[in-house]
């Protein structure tokens, strides 16, 4: 049984991260590497003349440094949503278990949950950043950031099978983080763009409701296919 849920975890983990991979480079990679050149000084923002260098100069980047970039990203994104995927097979284990019917359409529902958990939750404190873009020290927003998902997950698995006050602490879970605050500078520093920083947020939380949907109804798939 061991055997068959991790099997399931990690089909569907890398598939995902596969699909994720292509939908980071047609939508995100671009504004990453034009940021790491404003991040080193080779770009700058408001110089005179310099739009159509800068995406010149962004398009010799990202093709120099195509393999490489996608090689390291794949296999980030492989490591990252095989051990989501390994728990999203565990939680729709867990609620098969408890006599919860766990369909398609709620497969899909159970990815929408891991995209609030684990992206828009965080987002809504700490929001998507490219390079270049300073924050406050790296271990607090980490762990904000696992203590908002953490949060949010027990949160919404109280609201979803909880009853009466129940879910009343569920909802409590979820604010709590927020009421608290995540971690910021004093004040606003930055050398990109504003508006190519709001594009990366607004697109990195497109993709990643693609890929948490996408993940999980293959969960849900897979642990059902190789049962």
């Amino acid at each position: 049984m061991t055997k068959h849920l991790m099997t399931s975890g990690l089909l569907a983990g890398l598939v995902v991260a596969l699909f994720a991979t292509l939908l980071q480079f047609a939508f995100l990679e671009r504004n990453i590497l034009l940021a790491e050149q404003y991040e080193s000084g080779e770009l700058t923002h408001f110089a005179v003349g310099a739009g159509h260098d800068h995406a010149e100069a962004g398009h010799d980047h990202a093709v120099s440094r195509f393999w490489p970039r996608q090689a390291k990203t794949l296999l980030t994104l492989i490591i990252t949503y095989c051990g989501y995927g390994l728990g999203m097979i565990a939680g729709i284990s867990l609620a098969r278990h408890f006599g919860k019917s766990i369909g398609a359409t709620q497969a899909l529902l159970w990815g929408l949950a891991g995209f609030a958990a684990f992206s828009l939750a965080p987002a809504m404190g700490l929001a998507p950043s490219l390079p270049g873009i300073e924050g406050a020290d790296l271990t607090s927003r980490q762990i904000w950031w696992l203590f908002c998902a953490s949060a949010t997950v027990a949160g919404l698995g109280l609201l979803a099978y909880g009853h009466g006050l129940v879910r009343l602490a569920g909802v409590a879970f979820i604010l709590v983080p927020h009421i608290i605050g995540a971690p910021h500078l004093s004040e606003f520093t930055g050398i990109l763009p504003p508006e190519m920083a709001a594009q990366h947020a607004a697109r990195s939380l497109g993709v990643g409701m693609v890929v948490w949907v996408t993940l999980g109804g293959l969960s849900r798939w897979f642990l059902d296919r190789t049962a």
